[in-house]
């Protein structure tokens, strides 16, 4: 049986908690014959539905830009408006309530090459012309990492490259967000780069993008002060919040996705306490937000035990507190109606 297929996933099933807790979920993907996914990764709207229709209360959510349905021809820079318009349709969908009541891609961010400097604004004035109601602004992959396993997306450095930093900018001026995926040794370089770009509200992607395989297996005595310490220089940027999730990614290193049978919730909670609470102690609830990251977290465990893990690492918190971490600092972040 696949890791992450449903069948899989259905081989641990639990009751949901607090099933009338409010959730915005900040971090999705939509994408079908996606390069590099497999067969049963088809991520739609109905398997989206299929997972936030299975027992927690999820009003809203975020896509997050993944290389899907870009389009087929036209200047390279603005192939990527096409996925734009593409979850835009499936939105609009969502929003007729033909499904439920929650609003999937009730914010959209898409991608642009901030590369291009002064010239992504024709980029980022297309991406709004496709979504005007719901486009917030974009995700950069700036990872670069010395281990070769990762899929590298930039050059070392790229976070200090004048053009980048200009189309940052940019975004700034258009009153627009930015999402970064990152490997963590990168934190402090956005530290850097947030300073630069002070107006800019930042979103940095999965706990800062910790790795635990290829070169860093087995090294947590030296991950973990360095991640440690990028997560406090990020703190520090007050333009700066925090996306808690992603790590059912294999590559975080808990190989999850390999068990005969999916991990609970109780363990999954477990496990995610310390990274989440150094988190959540550092920038507070009032900016840090949990998310699905499916369907790539999906290979590791369901929607529902997940969630359930959430909500059991956070049971100390304050009503207020929770409220900010699974809803409301999502909501302001992206520019969500109530």
């Amino acid at each position: 049986m696949p890791f992450g297929s449903n069948d899989w996933l259905a081989l641990t099933e639990e009751p949901t908690l607090e099933p009338e807790l409010p959730i915005c979920d900040p971090h999705h993907h939509f994408w079908d014959h996606r390069p590099g996914s497999v067969p049963y990764q088809r991520y739609l709207l109905h398997e989206l539905n299929a997972d936030i229709y299975s027992g927690h209360n999820v009003r809203s959510t975020v896509f997050l830009e993944a290389r899907s349905m870009y389009r087929s021809g036209g200047p390279e820079e603005l192939r990527p408006v096409g996925e734009v318009e593409f979850v835009q349709g499936l939105a609009a969908a969502s929003a007729s309530g033909v499904y439920g009541p929650s609003r999937a891609a009730a914010a959209i961010m898409g991608h642009a090459d901030l590369k291009l400097g002064a010239n992504v604004a024709p980029v980022l004035d297309a991406l709004q012309a496709a979504s005007p109601n719901r486009f917030r602004g974009i995700r950069h992959n700036v990872t670069w990492n010395t281990d070769p396993s990762w899929d590298n997306r930039e050059t070392e450095g790229i976070l200090a490259n004048t053009d980048f930093i200009a189309g940052a900018k940019v975004l700034s001026q258009k009153g627009l967000s930015l999402d970064i995926m990152q490997s963590f040794p990168q934190m402090p370089e956005i530290a850097v780069f947030a300073k630069a770009v002070p107006e800019l509200p930042i979103i940095v992607n999965h706990i800062g993008g910790v790795s635990r395989v290829g070169i860093f297996a087995g090294k947590d005595d030296e991950i973990i002060p360095v991640w440690k310490a990028g997560i406090t220089a990020l703190a520090a940027c007050p333009n700066v919040t925090m996306k808690l999730g992603g790590m059912g990614m294999p590559r975080f290193g808990y190989d999850w996705h390999a068990r005969e049978v999916p991990i609970g919730s109780e363990e999954l909670a477990e496990t995610m306490h310390p990274w989440m609470e150094h988190c959540i102690e550092q920038f507070g609830p009032d900016r840090c937000m949990f998310e699905s990251n499916f369907p790539p977290d999906k290979v590791s465990f369901s929607y529902n035990v997940m969630y359930n893990a959430f909500k059991r690492l956070s049971k100390e918190y304050s009503a207020s507190d929770r409220a900010a971490l699974f809803h409301d600092t999502a909501v302001r972040v992206y520019g969500i109606e109530a």
